[in-house]
């Protein structure tokens, strides 16, 4: 019975000691998670801007229209050749409120405005 009990003793310690590589692989995975939302979301916005510059209206605003709160600190918006609009926004870190000095960019053109 005693080696029965040193074995399941054995089995706590072991499951222990991989909790932490659990919860850093958990962590990696919820970042990609964030960072995949982050550029659709940049793409959304920059579409959204692109509409708003084609028929006369603020790009910036409507790209902030399309944005949470949350990424809308780190907007940049800009106009480029053929009636384009790049959309960049800084890449939040695990949560969104927590910035990174990293920025992820979008482009969208619905053509020349007439």
């Amino acid at each position: 019975m005693s080696r029965a009990r040193a074995q399941s003793g054995q089995a706590s310690v072991e499951a222990i000691a991989v909790m932490p590589l659990v919860l850093v692989a958990a962590l990696v995975a919820w970042q990609l998670v964030v960072v995949g939302h982050t550029l659709w979301l940049g793409a959304n916005a920059a579409r959204a801007a692109a509409r708003a510059e084609l028929v006369g209206e603020s790009p910036r605003a409507a790209a902030r229209s399309a944005l949470p709160r949350s990424l809308e600190r780190g907007l940049s918006v800009r106009r480029v050749g053929g009636g384009g609009v790049r959309v960049e926004l800084r890449l939040p870190l695990l949560v969104r409120r927590w910035g990174s000095p990293v920025r992820v960019a979008a482009v969208a053109s619905l053509g020349e405005r007439q």
